[in-house]
């Protein structure tokens, strides 16, 4: 069957997370979207895995379900340690097929640092320990390296990662067969580097609100049990793994670089003009994502390796129709088109990847069905996010904005 998947979440017991974070508001906001299949996040904190344990009926399967919507038990875990004489701090999701998995991992990372002070435990754990540690627990699991190009805490990450993946993971590298590309880079930008030609790249959302889970997402075409959904990551089967869902990624916030505090967005060919440092307090600029992808790529741009998964680049349902109607996508007025969309089409993905050009027309009001149809095509212009800013999407230009007026009546 044909299904979406959301596999890296937090919990309402990480750190700047919405206390709406839970299983009921998680199932409730997955069938808005549409997703099938919802990482849980934060299984090693132990409020929270209680809650799982409560809440999760246990298919037997390596998924458990609530409602109509089904789960696989996830974390993600901070490493901040030192080696060879340098600082590094990585971030990397874990999979496990089972609570009993779950426990004996809780069990020994508990001895390395305190799980119970946030739903994502920062550790002073190397990562290839973490790996090990996890794969001697039960070979079964899976360790994906999570946003791997962020600055601050990624694998690659400018300020604080590694330029192999083997050099992170060490003898445990032929054990990790996945990584997680993150909101400010997509599929593209990854497959500049030819070291990465063996891993099958997934995209979540790393939601810290239910509303923003699906933002991207994976599409798979198997059996819905841990084992396949782990086969088909492992041996990267295109036949049943059919795309990602990714942000633009220049809307991701460390997609370029720049300072934050200045108000300083540069691109990598500025970073070098300036000599790394902001023009305006000539501090050094956070280095970006698509920078550090120059700095590492051994390909041009355009390269698509032969066994690559395809991807499709989408906007948020709200970010189009706040676009649509001029306003932010906060708002009271929103939040109503977005719920008039939904009661016409079913879910959002329906209507941001499904229904036809000519259904959209008929459904939706001009203008938002122009916006999802000019997202699908890629007409969309962005001022690329920079040192911790998301990026900001225009999908109509300034003459369709002036012709808008000041229209403040429903579009529905």
């Amino acid at each position: 069957m044909e299904f979406i998947a959301d596999f890296h979440i937090h919990s309402k017991y990480s750190r700047a997370t919405s206390r709406d974070m839970d299983i009921k508001h998680l199932a409730e906001w997955a069938k808005i979207k549409g997703i099938t299949l919802m990482g849980t996040g934060d299984f090693t904190h132990h409020l929270w895995l209680e809650e799982l344990k409560g809440n999760l009926e246990d298919l037997g399967n390596g998924l458990f379900k609530y409602q109509d919507v089904y789960f696989i038990l996830t974390t993600e875990i901070s490493s901040i340690y030192s080696k060879n004489g340098r600082g590094y701090r990585v971030h990397n999701m874990v999979f496990s097929p089972s609570f009993e998995t779950t426990d004996k991992i809780n069990a020994h990372l508990s001895r390395c640092g305190n799980l119970a002070s946030d739903g994502r435990p920062i550790l002073g754990l190397d990562a290839s320990e973490l790996a090990r540690i996890v794969f001697d627990i039960d070979e079964n699991c899976m360790l994906v390296p999570g946003h791997i190009w962020t600055p601050w805490f990624s694998v690659f990450g400018s300020m604080s990662g590694f330029d192999r993946i083997q050099d992170c993971f060490e003898d445990q590298t032929a054990k990790i067969f996945a990584l997680e590309t993150g909101l400010s880079s997509d599929p593209a930008m990854n497959w500049r580097l030819s070291a990465l030609d063996r891993f099958t790249l997934i995209s979540n959302s790393d939601s810290h609100s239910p509303s923003k889970i699906g933002r991207e997402a994976n599409v798979f075409d198997c059996e819905l049990d841990y084992k396949t959904i782990r086969e088909v990551l492992k041996t990267k089967d295109r036949k049943r793994f059919l795309y990602t869902i990714e942000f633009f990624p220049e809307e991701g916030k460390y997609h370029y670089d720049g300072h934050r505090l200045c108000g300083t967005r540069l691109s990598p060919k500025e970073t070098k003009q300036y000599g790394g440092k902001c023009p305006k307090c000539g501090r050094p600029v956070t280095v970006g994502v698509m920078n550090r992808v120059e700095q590492l790529a051994d390909r041009p741009e355009g390269y698509m390796p032969s066994n690559a998964i395809p991807y499709k680049n989408l906007i948020p349902l709200d970010e189009i129709v706040a676009e649509a109607r001029g306003i932010g996508k906060a708002s009271a007025a929103v939040e109503r088109d977005y719920r008039a969309c939904l009661a016409k089409f079913g879910t959002e993905f329906d209507i941001l990847l499904r229904a036809s050009a000519e259904e959209l027309r008929k459904g939706l009001p001009p203008r938002i069905a122009d916006g999802v149809l000019r997202v699908r095509q890629g007409k969309v212009n962005i001022k690329a996010g920079y040192d911790g800013e998301y990026g900001i999407v225009s999908i109509f230009g300034e003459e369709d904005k002036k012709e808008e007026g000041e229209k403040q009546l429903s579009l529905f």
